[in-house]
């Protein structure tokens, strides 16, 4: 589950403190689709190499870019394992946080469509708490979408 924090102006995971893990907790799926002026291939990369998710969240990052290889992001706030990378089409993540207890994770889906003006991105978390749903979903437009658009804007008018 992904929160954001105005004070470190990046993505952090709620703490779970006041949230109960438990199986019976009711949880909400996040679900966005986003419109991003460049190929699918190119938003594809922009998510998976760390290179480039550095360069547009202004924050370091690491993946191995393969199938069952680790991966870290905001400066190894987050981490995780690919679970499905297809090329210019899907990125399946199992993400966790400093601020998760242990073994605790959400799966996070990047789906890539050609657009008459890009790319169509589908995304969709899995296993939110549903009482933090709402600004973990902000969170997204705001620490991802934003930032990802703006940084292929800014490639393009270069």
């Amino acid at each position: 589950m992904i929160g954001f924090c105005e004070r470190r102006n990046r993505p952090f995971f709620l703490h779970v403190a006041s949230v109960k893990m438990k199986a019976h907790m009711k949880t909400k799926n996040i679900e966005q689709t986003v419109i991003v002026e460049a190929r699918p291939d190119d938003v594809y990369d922009a998510i998976i190499d760390p290179r480039l998710h550095a360069e547009f969240t202004q924050a370091q990052a690491t993946n191995t870019m393969k199938v069952g290889g680790k991966f870290t992001a905001y400066d190894n706030y987050i981490s995780g394992t690919n679970i499905e990378l297809t090329k210019g089409k899907k990125i399946v993540q199992k993400w966790t946080s400093t601020d998760f207890p242990d073994g605790v994770y959400t799966t996070v889906t990047f789906a890539f469509k050609k657009h008459a003006k890009g790319t169509e991105l589908v995304f969709t978390q899995t296993g939110v708490p549903e009482e933090n749903a709402s600004e973990i979903a902000q969170g997204w437009k705001d620490f991802y979408w934003k930032p990802l658009k703006a940084f292929f804007k800014m490639k393009k008018h270069g």
